[in-house]
C-alpha cells in the first residue's frame, strides 16, 4: 500500500523538525505502541507505526501551544503527499485544536498509545537502572492509578482503549512489552 511516505523519509523528517532527542525517542515509543495496536486488531501494522511516529511532528514548531499543535503537522504532511488516513489519525490525536471528537478505533489507538508511553518512560525512570526490562507489567497498572506518578499522562486519554475493546490493565502489559522491544532504540 501507498502511504505517500516510508519510514526512512519519516524519520528525516521527524529528525529535521525535532531537535529533542526525547521528543524523538516519544515518537519511536509511539510507532512501536501503534505497531503492537495494529498487530492485535489485525490492521495494517505500517499504516498505524508510521501514524505513531509522526503524530508530534510540530510540537517544538508550536511550542507546545495545544490549540495550534497538529495544524502544522497536517500541513507539512499534505504537502509530503502523505495519505489522508495518517493526516487525519494525527490531527485527531489532538482532538481540541480542531473542535472534532475523536470516533474511529484508530482515532482512539493513537491518542491512547501515544499517551500512556509517558507513564511508561517515567515507570522505568524511577528504577535504580532506569531500564524498561525492570519495568513490570503490574507497576505499570499500578502507578496508571497513582493520578499524581506522571501527572502529564492523560488517565482519561489512557482509558479510551477501553472504548476500542482493551482494558486498561491490557492495554499497559501491550504497550509495556511494545516500548521493550525497542528499549535500545529509548535508551531505557
Amino acid at each position: 500500500m501507498d502511504y505517500g511516505i516510508n519510514r526512512e523519509r519519516a524519520l528525516e523528517l521527524l529528525n529535521s523538525h525535532l531537535n529533542n532527542q526525547n521528543l524523538v525517542k516519544h515518537c519511536l515509543a509511539s510507532e512501536a505502541v501503534m505497531r503492537a495496536l495494529a498487530r492485535h486488531f489485525s490492521e495494517d501494522e505500517e499504516l498505524w507505526g508510521l501514524t505513531g511516529l509522526l503524530h508530534d511532528l510540530d510540537v517544538e514548531l508550536t511550542l507546545d501551544d495545544l490549540a495550534r499543535h497538529t495544524h502544522e503537522t497536517v500541513r507539512i504532511l499534505r504537502e509530503e503527499g502523505v495519505a489522508e488516513e495518517i493526516i487525519e489519525a494525527i490531527r485527531m490525536h489532538n482532538e481540541h485544536a480542531h473542535g472534532d471528537k475523536r470516533s474511529e478505533r484508530f482515532h482512539h489507538a493513537l491518542a491512547a498509545g501515544e499517551t500512556i508511553t509517558g507513564l511508561i518512560t517515567a515507570a522505568a525512570l524511577v528504577y535504580p537502572d532506569k531500564k524498561l526490562a525492570s519495568v513490570k507489567p503490574k507497576s505499570v497498572r499500578k502507578r496508571y492509578k497513582e493520578k499524581i506518578f506522571a501527572a502529564g499522562a492523560n488517565r482519561t486519554i489512557i482509558a479510551e482503549c477501553e472504548q476500542i475493546g482493551i482494558p486498561v490493565p491490557e492495554f499497559c502489559d501491550l504497550c509495556l512489552e511494545a516500548m521493550q522491544g525497542i528499549a535500545d532504540d529509548l535508551g531505557l
